[in-house]
């Protein structure tokens, strides 16, 4: 016969000590310890994010100067592109100038006619629309700045250095002068009194009037 070995069924008896609430207490310590983890975290990113707006500040302003730059630098191009061109016009209508004289000249003498008179009138017109223009006239004043003295004189009846004779017209492109007009200039006559005084002093006064009446 075998006897049963007593003990074997029975459960053990749990300890008193409080031995089954320590897995409690360490899921409270976990608890506690988490949202510590948290603030750490979110303090890492945003230190993240603050780099990253120093970063995108940076690049925007870089790339703004790089945009400055660049329209600065299609100005400057655009400029040159045109300050060249106006110097190739100007060199190409320079040349034509002689050319331009003598229809000029032959226009004052009746030679303009037929074919000749066509051709002319052609050229003028390229010219015109390329910029070219003619200036000079008798009567104005002289300017230094745009007349070239070729021939002096006096005359009473002026106050001022004038043009009274064009012996070459001068040409313009815009505001650029590429050659001057070559005009007689007449200046004013020394100690002659200007025209409007002496057409005053001519007048008899009113007490020589009425002296010439009554003798």
């Amino acid at each position: 016969m075998s006897e049963e070995t007593p003990g074997f069924d029975e459960k053990p008896e749990v300890p008193v000590d409080g031995t089954p609430d320590e897995p409690q207490a360490a899921d409270s310590s976990k608890e506690e310890a988490a949202p510590a983890g948290d603030a750490a975290q979110d303090v890492a990113l945003l230190a993240q994010l603050d780099q990253a707006r120093t970063a995108l500040s940076e690049r925007t302003a870089d790339l703004q100067r790089l945009q400055a730059e660049y329209q600065n630098y299609r100005r400057r191009v655009e400029r040159d592109r045109i300050t060249v061109k106006e110097i190739a016009v100007a060199s190409l209508l320079t040349e034509l100038l002689p050319t331009l004289d003598d229809i000029g000249r032959a226009r004052e003498h009746g030679e303009l006619v037929g074919g000749f008179k066509s051709v002319a009138e052609s050229l003028e017109t390229v010219a015109a629309k390329m910029g070219l223009q003619q200036f000079g006239k008798e009567g104005e004043p002289f300017d230094p700045t745009i007349h070239e003295a070729l021939m002096h004189s006096y005359a009473p009846d002026i106050t001022e250095d004038t043009c009274v004779a064009i012996l070459q017209p001068g040409y313009r492109i815009g505001e650029r002068t590429i050659r001057p007009a070559r005009v007689a200039v007449a200046e004013p006559q020394p100690g002659a009194a200007p025209k409007s005084e002496s057409a005053e002093g001519d007048k008899p006064s009113g007490e020589d009037a009425d002296a010439a009446d009554q003798g």
